[in-house]
Formats: C-alpha cells, structure tokens, sequence
C-alpha cells in the first residue's frame, strides 16, 4: 500500500464540481488579480477567523512581512519568536530590518514557551510572534500578558492552524494581526502559492492592502514604497470553495489524530502529540517523537509510507542564521525535537484501512 504524507489529488476529487466551476466564473469574468472572488473568500475568512478584516497576499511569507512592516517593525527592532519553526518566521522578521530573537519550545505542544519570553525581553524588543505549530496553539493569555506589560505588538503566525481555537477562541483573533500560508498542503489551501493576514483593526488591514499593492491605495498613487503582493482571483476562488469545506476536514485530522494516539497509547518509545487543555489543535500533521528517527522515517518510506521531518534542525542550527551565533545546547529543547519528531500521514481522506495500515508498519519499524 502507497500512502503519501498528504493526497491533494484525493482531496481535489471531493470537490472537483465546486472547484471547477468557481474558476471558471473568475476566467470568464476576467477578474485575475484580487476581484470579486478574491473580495468574497477575505470578507468569509474574516468572518470564519472572528476578526474585523482579512486582506489576501501572494503567499505566507509575504503576509508576515507585511504584518510585521503594519506594524511598525523597523530595522534594528527585535523580535521574539519561537526558535522551532519553519524559516519563513525568522526571514520576515529579517527581510523588514528586524532582530530575531529566538526562545525555547514547550517540549508537549512545540509552540513557544510563554515561561522563557521575559527573560528575552530587551529595551529594544518590539514584538512577539508567537508560532501555532503543527495546527496547535501557542498560550495567547500569557503571551498576551507580557506583551501588555511591556507595550509590545504581537503578531501571530498562523502558517499551520487554519481553524484552530484557543479557550474556545479562534486563533487570529488575539494579536494586532494574524498570518496565514495558503500553500496547497495546508489545512485550507490553494492551488498555488497564496497567504494572507487577519486583524480587527482597520489601520493594519489597511497598511498591508496598501503595501502589497505598489503602496497605492489609490491607483497610480503611490503613496509609500510598496510591493507586489495580492491574491490572484483563482486562488481566492479555491480558497473560497475549500473554506466551507474546512471544518469538516479539520474534524477528521482529529479523528485520525485519536485513532493513532489510542493505537500507541502504550508504547513508551513513542511519544504521542499531547494536545493542551486550553487548544483545540487542527493537526496539520500528526507529529510523534522516536529514538533512531531518521532509521525509523527510512524503514516507513520503503513500506509505502509518507513519513516526513518537520522540521530537523531549529532555526538557530540553520547556516542561514549562523551570524547569530547560537551554537548547539543554546535551545535544548528545540533541538532534541529536530532530532526525534517525524510526521505520519494525517488528511481527511484516508480510509480506516490505510491508518491500520500505518500503525502496524510503525509498530513492527519499533518491534512492539
């Protein structure tokens, strides 16, 4: 049996009339760059997220660097994040002038830990990004604490956690503004690149319209140094589609997520995802941690099955980030997770069979 990290293919299937029709309207309309399809999937995510506003961009790194400049983040500020991430995180905070600071996860839910971001603070910290990693929310409360006390922004990377809830809450909500990926393997994805922010306030909304559109808020008035940066009127369409979709697909990542978890319930070499009593995590990939990890990934592969690394190697580890010079042991828990986690497959059309499948395959990779 051939079982693949994630089957956008399948997916496509489940939706293909709705899909298909929908890009037809914006090809017969002509409207390709932002337009009518683009305007109605921000006004549905606004709504979905229970924010103010949404504003679509070309892809989720922009929308971080956008959100980030909305804010103020200028160059020499600093920034705290999460040093286990994808890289996009500190590249923004990079690419607008910014400082990356980098603190230590919470060793059960990967998200940043609230308890270490004090100490990091500097007179020249501005903000806070917390990372809702693997679909699972960071602690808004406590992040949203310290952020007060020292008058810092926060900026949510919501990359992973389309959907997601904290204290009942939908993540996005919490900071002056929120962003999303839109690559096509995430929760709700488009059939390219695509990202985009959400905030409840109109002046963010605003700045990040403005600055992924040349700076103009009127056309061929450029009223500050811009760039390119807005969602195509397809990739709104699908977006679209798929939104009204997402809740139930979110619903089977976490029947498939109890599933596993009940099967490796106890087996002590597998460390299962434990999920925080305050988050209702979306699951965006089934992440267990094992000894001999990257053995235990190739073993999976030969036998037909997509297990993947997310991610092997935290951000102050990467080359790109050496000038920072954090070496090995500045971020223990961070690091032991790059080398134990690995990724099963988690999406919403696979068959009670293809998870039986996966389980055995581990448990006999594992010998138990």
């Amino acid at each position: 049996m051939k079982i693949p990290q994630a089957d956008l293919r399948a997916q496509y299937h489940t939706i293909k009339e709705e899909v298909t029709a929908a890009i037809a309207d914006v090809i017969e309309n002509t409207q390709f760059v932002r337009g009518p399809r683009s305007k109605q999937f921000e006004q549905a995510f606004a709504k979905y997220c229970e924010t103010g506003f949404a504003v679509g961009v070309a892809n989720g790194t922009d929308a971080l660097m956008l959100a980030l400049r909305a804010v103020g983040i200028k160059a020499g500020d600093e920034v705290i994040t999460s040093a286990f991430t994808f890289t996009a995180t500190g590249e923004a905070v990079h690419w607008v002038g910014g400082k990356n600071v980098f603190v230590d996860i919470d060793p059960e839910n990967y998200a940043i830990d609230a308890s270490k971001i004090e100490a990091a603070i500097t007179e020249r910290t501005r903000a806070i990004i917390p990372v809702h990693l693997y679909g699972h929310p960071a602690d808004m409360d406590a992040i949203l604490a310290i952020a007060k006390k020292y008058d810092l922004k926060v900026i949510e990377d919501a990359a992973q956690a389309h959907g997601a809830r904290y204290k009942g809450k939908r993540v996005g909500s919490f900071g002056n503004v929120a962003s999303f990926s839109f690559y096509p393997g995430k929760n709700l994805g488009a059939y390219g690149d695509a990202g985009g922010i959400v905030t409840n306030d109109p002046k963010v909304a605003d700045a990040v319209r403005m600055l992924g559109d040349h700076g103009s808020a009127k056309k061929y008035e450029n009223d500050v140094m811009g760039f390119n940066s807005r969602l195509d009127g397809i990739q709104g369409a699908v977006l679209g589609v798929k939104l009204n979709h997402l809740d139930e697909w979110n619903q089977r990542r976490r029947e498939i997520t109890t599933f596993y978890s009940d099967a490796f319930k106890d087996i002590p070499a597998i460390q299962t995802p434990k999920e925080s009593s305050w988050a209702e995590s979306v699951y965006h990939l089934y992440v267990i941690q094992v000894d001999h990890r990257d053995q235990v990934k190739q073993k999976l592969n030969e036998a037909g099955i997509g297990a993947a690394i997310h991610y092997p190697r935290p951000l102050h580890l990467q080359k790109c980030y050496g000038f920072m010079g954090l070496g090995a042991g500045s971020f223990p828990v961070a690091e032991r997770a790059g080398e134990r986690v690995l990724s099963l497959p988690n999406y919403p059309e696979m068959t009670e069979e293809m998870l039986e499948y996966v389980v055995a395959a581990v448990k006999k990779v594992l010998s138990v």
